[in-house]
């Protein structure tokens, strides 16, 4: 599945198993973050907030760190008026990333994080795939520009949105990876399944780095997808980053359930089950980032889990699986997610 070299294959192939960073959105609303705003024009407005969100991960025992780029494609920036500064806004993000990851102790990656859209591709909305192919250029040549050395293509339901994102990141000469959302009854909201996961890009250009899931609902129903994942393609480089716990509402406010004895217990099952690559999504701090790091580090082979030994040990699934769920409608959303 790895075909030429590229800094993260060779990380990977160094270390065996990479721990990724954790949420970017719960960190920067601990910050001072207003709902609605765009965390991407604190790249420039506040970028030493910025660069302590990865220098806590990094302290935390990060191998790769996110930029904080998801939602800087020019169809989310433009509801912020912010459309015409794509470009800029990218660069510094991978500018602020790089910067904190070249002084790190050990190697860290600066992965340039991609969002969805949020647009509908045609036919069932207007954005056509030409135009989600240049919208994502316009955004990877930026990352690139800033110091990213792969395009971390995540949090995506459609097949055909992870395309685009994908020959994107080719046309402009990086390497990349893709996760997919399995957060509407075991599937993304597009109605793909887990198993199915590896094929969606494969063919474009050298194909995937790594392909996986992130976000989704809860810890035990990531492990579950990724149950699926690893079984369809034991071979492929497998990433998993998921919520902390379980969320629950508490009045206006989303709690995460997730303990750090908790997550690293999941990153152990994650291993277990087959991941290369495990991190934390919406409600991972740092101080849970580095429970998973230790568990990683200690890490003693146990069985491949079922998913009753995860709800065993993680807690409840929130969903059906995938296996056993009809399709899910052909729809997508279109609002913020990660962190």
């Amino acid at each position: 599945m790895t075909a030429h070299a590229n800094p993260l294959s060779d990380l990977l192939n160094a270390k065996g198993v990479l721990l990724a960073d954790g949420a970017t959105g719960t960190s920067l609303f601990a910050m001072g973050l207003e709902a609605g705003e765009a965390p991407e024009l604190w790249n420039e407005a506040r970028p030493e907030n910025i660069t302590k969100l990865h220098q806590d991960f990094v302290d935390a025992g990060a191998d790769i760190i996110l930029t904080n780029s998801f939602g800087g494609t020019r169809h989310r920036l433009k509801l912020h008026h912010a459309q015409d500064r794509v470009h800029e806004l990218n660069r510094r993000a991978a500018e602020i990333a790089r910067a904190v990851a070249d002084k790190a102790p050990r190697k860290v990656i600066t992965a340039g994080s991609v969002g969805p859209t949020g647009e509908l591709l045609v036919p069932l909305g207007a954005m056509t795939y030409e135009d989600a192919v240049d919208a994502f250029v316009e955004q990877i040549e930026g990352l690139k520009a800033g110091g990213a050395e792969v395009a971390w293509i995540e949090t995506m339901s459609s097949p055909d949105e992870i395309r685009a994102a994908a020959e994107a990141a080719v046309k402009v000469g990086l390497p990349y990876v893709y996760t997919g959302s399995f957060d509407t009854a075991g599937k993304t909201m597009m109605g793909l399944h887990p198993k199915d996961i590896h094929a969606v890009a494969g063919d474009i250009g050298d194909g995937p780095v790594a392909t996986g899931a992130n976000c989704g609902v809860g810890a035990s129903d990531i492990l579950s997808s990724l149950l699926d994942m690893t079984e369809s393609n034991p071979a492929a480089a497998i990433i998993v980053k998921g919520n902390c716990g379980i969320p629950e509402f508490r009045g206006s406010e989303i709690y995460y359930s997730g303990t750090p004895p908790l997550m690293a217990d999941y990153a152990r099952l994650a291993r277990d089950a087959g991941a290369r690559i495990i991190g934390g999504c919406c409600g991972t701090s740092c101080e849970h980032l580095a429970a998973m790091r230790v568990a990683l580090d200690t890490y003693v082979p146990g069985e491949r889990p079922t998913v009753e030994t995860i709800v065993e040990r993680i807690g409840p699934l929130r969903n059906k699986t995938a296996n056993e769920a009809p399709a899910a409608p052909a729809r997508e959303r279109a609002g913020r997610r990660r962190g």
